[in-house]
């Protein structure tokens, strides 16, 4: 089948009402880490410690609670104060509080709906009494009750359009949301103010090693690899516009090197399981990790005419993250199988529309790139050490290419939308002469499983013991309501940006290129990639 892809803006927010159940549910009780706890100070006092509000970075701690219309409306001022928090614009401020509004507004209707169909109900009942006994009925107490029978339907079916109404427009307005801050992110207008958490890794080690003196200026990424005569960038943008690379030859090779000793690094030593993904996927999938609707620009839509998904809009994917989380989208899971820990190797396709002008030079930002992405699903127990695992082996693969590092925990002016806690690992670029994210490892919390409907259900507690002699059987515990789970999603890593940091970290003043140890083995034992004579 031929694809045709365009980026115009399409029309995504009709499929967003299928979802509004899970969107509007309760949030389920999820434990806090104790280091949060203990960075909490109480900016508000009062009377009693129960009217007391916790805060920490300033804002009003979220506590235990998710981000859905019951929090909003019975926790308004929290849920601002993260908004604030995270420089939002006025117009999802105003949301927040147009929803808050409108619930009120809401719960009148349907008491108002529930009572016209009670009226239609008692009507139509006496009616059918009297039609029984036609010979003693009174014809106009039969029309009087028709009426009110009448009367009650349609004042029923207007309340629910009204219902219907509102739901849509909370449910659209609730989709610009962004998900609550944990207790760690540090308050902050944008990534100057991220918090540096360690650096691993010694940025001249390398230099020392490979010969570079005092007068060696180290190249950019594009110019070491343009020196190699493996980098195509003319040709790319001659068939494929701006933003696009080819690569070719030694580079090319290393680059493939470079993803599958993160696959196999991955499944074999930190127990993913790999999964080989769709690259196509529909509006839903892209609303439940919430690509949509605030980010359609940034993605490559596909003309309906070329493809839909199930009836839906088609996208490319921006990263694996979409299809691996939806893999047990509407879903309930048992607590025995998580967590799920996946890992797959895609090309990601990213429109960029918010960075026209920045990094235009080599393969820092490009429409099309590879990455290896790792997503865990798990319980909101285990939900931050999991977390803090998922960076770990992100962490694992700087070390193995001893590319020098540091790990930044994103402030809430920096943070991503999904995201309520996040870290990015940033690789030292010696042609740049500066550190670059490499890898942002995100703890959603259950703000996406919210979105796709994905639960698990908690272990039963074991049956209370027989106290009777024998003579009664064992009390069946009942089976535990299904819980949201939660999802971490992270790099491990971008494979463009490792061959980035490879190319200008391992480079020598001869423009060759000396060829990780851990990535020789999948480059047929090469140890240097040397510069062509002709």
């Amino acid at each position: 089948m031929r694809i045709r892809v365009s980026i115009l803006v399409m029309a995504s927010l009709a499929g967003f009402t299928k979802h509004a159940a899970a969107w509007t549910t309760s949030s389920q009780t999820t434990s806090r880490a104790a280091a949060a706890s203990v960075r909490r100070v109480r900016l508000f006092s009062s009377a009693t410690d129960e009217d007391t509000k916790a805060a920490v970075n300033n804002r009003i701690s979220r506590e235990d609670m998710s981000m859905d219309v019951r929090t909003i409306v019975g926790n308004t001022d929290m849920v601002l104060s993260h908004l604030k928090s995270r420089r939002a614009s006025d117009e999802t401020i105003e949301a927040a509080n147009t929803i808050a509004s409108l619930q009120s507004k809401r719960v009148a209707l349907i008491q108002e709906r529930d009572d016209f169909l009670n009226q239609r109900k008692e009507a139509s009942a006496k009616v059918g009494m009297l039609m029984r006994n036609k010979d003693e009925a009174d014809p106009k107490e039969v029309d009087e009750q028709k009426e009110i029978s009448a009367k009650a339907a349609v004042g029923a079916e207007k309340a629910e359009k009204e219902l219907e109404e509102i739901q849509t427009t909370m449910d659209t307005m609730l989709a610009g949301i962004p998900n609550l801050l944990d207790d760690l992110v540090p308050d902050g207008d944008d990534e100057n103010e991220n918090e540096e958490v360690s650096k691993w890794g010694d940025i001249e080690a390398l230099p020392t090693k490979l010969g570079w003196d005092s007068e060696f200026e180290p190249k950019w990424h594009d110019d070491v690899a343009l020196g190699l005569k493996s980098y195509q960038a003319e040709a790319a943008v001659q068939m494929s516009g701006a933003r696009f690379v080819a690569l070719s030859g030694p580079i090319a090779q290393m680059e493939r090197a470079i993803a599958m000793f993160f696959l196999d690094l991955h499944t074999t030593e930190h127990g993913y399981t790999e999964v080989n993904v769709p690259y196509i996927v529909g509006s839903s999938a892209l609303e439940g990790t919430s690509q949509l609707p605030k980010f359609q620009e940034d993605l490559f839509a596909i003309t309906p005419e070329s493809h839909t998904c199930n009836g839906e809009n088609a996208f490319l994917i921006p990263t694996a993250e979409v299809p691996l989380t939806n893999m047990h989208a509407n879903s309930i899971l048992e607590e025995s199988q998580l967590p799920i820990s996946y890992v797959a190797w895609t090309p990601c396709f990213r429109a960029e529309a918010g960075s026209y002008g920045r990094d235009t030079k080599g393969l820092i930002r490009t429409h099309q790139f590879q990455k290896v992405e790792l997503v865990k699903i798990t319980s909101a127990a285990t939900s931050d050490q999991e977390h803090e695992t998922l960076t770990s082996h992100a962490e694992a693969c700087l070390q193995a290419l001893e590319l020098p590092y540091r790990k930044v925990r994103l402030c809430s002016g920096d943070i991503g939308f999904a995201a309520r806690h996040c870290y990015d690992l940033e690789v030292w670029l010696p042609g740049a002469r500066e550190y670059r994210e490499i890898s942002s490892c995100s703890n959603t919390g259950d703000f996406q499983a919210r979105r796709m409907a994905l639960r698990y259900r908690p272990e039963a507690p074991p049956e209370e013991p027989n106290t009777d002699n024998g003579k009664k059987k064992n009390k069946k515990q009942k089976k535990p309501k299904p819980e949201l789970c939660h999802t971490i999603n992270g790099s491990g890593l971008a494979v463009g940006r490792t061959l980035v940091a490879v190319l200008e970290n391992y480079q020598r003043p001869d423009g060759s290129v000396v060829v990780p140890e851990v990535l020789r083995p999948y480059m047929g034992g090469k140890e240097v990639i040397e510069v062509p004579s002709k």
